[in-house]
């Protein structure tokens, strides 16, 4: 696909959840020539500050809309925003007309529907997470990835920052990933924890 200037256009990424991963991906994605869309209907919380990507004044808004509104007032860069759950009668719509998704999900059912749709409509996917204790995470394409079933549902893995070192070098390594994918189609696998990052 090309632009009306002749240049190839910008692949579409869609970040699926914007919390602690989504968010610190999407603000280490920003210099990247991608069209970013960003899904997720939950809102933002005081309590979301310490590790996420959000500023005081953004506590009460949509977390899509929010952090629209920072790449706009902070980078002068556009994206789309999806204040929607993603579930299975809107996950195909949430993803349509994209070159990449990202999965930042915090639990397994919407980590299933996202890969469900994206292997339906021919999207590569990719998943970032993060342990509940906060030791290590990974970052791993959708077809070597088998999401755990979690401990407690809706278990929370990033509440008040104590694992932002680790947040911090997952977000990163995702971004590298989309950067590696959108040059060249490299589709690379990492195991990170604070001790590094390792190519798997």
């Amino acid at each position: 696909m090309t632009s009306a200037t002749g240049q190839a256009a910008a692949p579409r990424v869609v970040v699926c959840g914007v919390g602690a991963l989504g968010s610190t991906a999407v603000l280490l994605c920003r210099s990247l020539r991608i069209e970013l869309r960003v899904v997720d209907f939950d809102r933002v919380e005081a309590k979301n500050l310490a590790a996420q990507w959000y500023v005081k004044q953004s506590v009460g808004k949509a977390k899509a809309e929010a952090i629209r509104l920072q790449l706009s007032n902070f980078y002068g860069i556009t994206a789309e925003a999806r204040a929607v759950r993603l579930a299975a009668t809107n996950a195909a719509q949430l993803i349509a007309g994209c070159a990449l998704a990202l999965d930042c999900f915090d639990n397994a059912d919407s980590r299933r529907v996202l890969s469900e749709a994206a292997r339906a409509a021919g999207v590569p996917l990719v998943h970032a997470a993060l342990a509940a204790d906060g030791t290590f995470g990974l970052v791993r394409w959708d077809e070597r990835f088998v999401p755990d079933a979690e401990d407690e549902q809706g278990q929370a893995t990033c509440e008040g920052g104590e694992h932002l070192p680790v947040i911090g070098l997952i977000g990163a390594t995702l971004a590298r990933v989309v950067q590696d994918f959108v040059r060249g189609g490299e589709r690379r696998d990492y195991m990170v924890g604070l001790s590094g990052v390792t190519r798997q």
